[in-house]
């Protein structure tokens, strides 16, 4: 069973940066995609950034490209998001998940495994 657990959200100024962390069961990374997905008020849920098992080949979404980055450390069991030059847009709750690797895409379809959601909300 896959547990994660997100921090790091906050309320910040447009233009501001902020550093979103999940806790991860031991072991994920080497097995699961893992992802970042935010959902605003009104609005459907969303991915942000998925990632291959092992930290490989990030995709990112057109609205986040060089803005946002998302690594691992896996000594910590942490996924992190460092997202730079929020804009008011990028407000909302954002989710870690993960979803076991079956040798297809990673894309940001078919994720089971979600942590409970940190709000990051930016101000203009």
């Amino acid at each position: 069973q896959v547990q994660l657990v997100e921090s790091g959200g906050g309320s910040v100024q447009n233009g501001g940066s902020l550093r979103l962390s999940c806790l991860a069961s031991q072991g994920t990374f080497s097995r699961y995609c893992m992802g970042w997905f935010r959902q605003a008020p009104g609005k459907e849920r969303e991915g942000v950034v998925t990632i291959y098992p092992g930290g490989r080949s990030p995709n990112y979404a057109d609205s986040v490209k060089g803005r946002f980055t998302i690594s691992q450390d896996n000594t910590k069991n942490t996924l992190y998001l460092q997202m730079d030059s929020l804009k008011a847009e990028d407000t909302g709750m954002y989710y870690c998940a993960a979803k076991y690797f079956n040798y297809y895409a990673c894309g940001f379809s078919g994720y089971g495994y979600w942590g409970q959601g940190t709000q990051v909300t930016v101000s203009s």
